[in-house]
């Protein structure tokens, strides 16, 4: 897939005030500072798309960005959130799961795991709920590049290795690097593939 405009179309706090979900849509969520504005930025081949930031927690809203003008990328608030009120982080994780559960024309959700890091609990957690919300979705190993290959796949096969714990059939799973664009077109490729199916059943 060749990306011919990226393009920021919207901010909301209510699933029902996205875009007319007449196009097919991809969430993005993962972990506070998991690298999920450079990674999306990385699928659209702009620096800025989605904007980067130290400071953990800055997406708060759902945020569309309309690429090739026929789908979109959605930038979700991580979980795990940084240093919020309580009332704070109720309301992010309703307008999540709102939308996750809701949202009719969300083909995948991407979820983001930090490839540096042993399997975490919150990380787990997040993909059994996903699970019995029966929402689809695939795991993007972040941050290939700052670690060493093995150290990466060792991860890798550890965080696999958890889910079998309880979960029959794997998702599918990509390791990615916003340095060296790893992952980029496996990614890309995917996401061609369901528009496809997309427009046969629209």
């Amino acid at each position: 897939m060749v990306i011919k405009s990226a393009e920021y179309l919207i901010s909301n706090v209510d699933w029902q005030k996205c875009p007319p979900p007449d196009m097919p849509e991809y969430a993005f969520i993962g972990r506070s500072n998991v690298g999920k504005s450079s990674l999306i930025n990385m699928l659209a081949n702009q620096h800025n798309l989605a904007k980067t930031s130290g400071t953990p927690g800055k997406t708060q809203l759902i945020n569309h960005f309309l690429i090739n003008k026929d789908w979109y990328i959605v930038d979700l608030p991580g979980y795990g959130f940084a240093k919020v009120s309580q009332s704070q982080r109720r309301s992010w994780e309703q307008m999540i799961e709102n939308y996750l559960r809701k949202r009719p024309n969300l083909v995948n959700v991407f979820v983001l795991i930090d490839s540096r890091l042993t399997p975490q609990k919150i990380d787990i957690e997040f993909i059994n709920q996903l699970g019995e919300w029966q929402v689809p979705f695939q795991l993007v190993f972040t941050k290939a590049d700052k670690n060493t290959q093995l150290e990466t796949s060792r991860n890798v096969k550890a965080f696999l290795n958890k889910l079998r714990e309880t979960w029959q059939f794997l998702p599918a799973n990509y390791v990615t690097s916003t340095v060296k664009k790893t992952g980029r077109d496996k990614i890309l490729e995917f996401i061609d593939e369901m528009n496809g199916r997309f427009q046969r059943i629209a």
